[in-house]
């Protein structure tokens, strides 16, 4: 087949299967926010930094790199802004909270997408591509 080689190529060429912020080095650390700001709420910094602490894997983990990575998934749309509490010491520290989009990155990665296409039924499955086909 004429196309057939092409696609192959197009198709190793994407890095399909993963969601961005489940990548890489800081992979890790991001599911870790997601993760205790699905299960606690809307939290602070230093929240966040303490829950972050009470997992094994992160035990050493250190407030500045917390706060510079709710910063980064700030500015990617992820984590939003939502109120600001005073702090024991008298400060004022932001509140932090998932967005939608943060959910969705959630459930997409959480989900086989092998079994997904191969349960839904046709009227499903169109509702789905039709979706997708708007937002692209």
């Amino acid at each position: 087949m004429p196309g057939h080689g092409d696609w192959r190529v197009e198709r190793s060429k994407r890095n399909c299967g993963r969601i961005s912020v489940f990548k890489g080095r800081e992979a890790r650390l991001n599911f870790a926010v997601f993760q205790v700001l699905a299960l606690k709420g809307p939290q602070t910094i230093y929240d966040i930094t303490k829950e972050l602490k009470a997992q094994k894997g992160l035990r050493y983990i250190r407030y500045a790199t917390v706060n510079k990575r709710i910063r980064l998934l700030k500015e990617s749309g992820y984590i939003n802004k939502i109120g600001i509490k005073k702090t024991k010491a008298g400060f004022e520290a932001s509140i932090y909270e998932l967005t939608a989009r943060s959910y969705l990155a959630i459930l997409l990665n959480s989900i086989n997408l092998d079994k997904l296409v191969m349960r839904v039924d046709e009227a499903t499955a169109s509702m789905i591509l039709a979706a997708i086909t708007y937002t692209i």
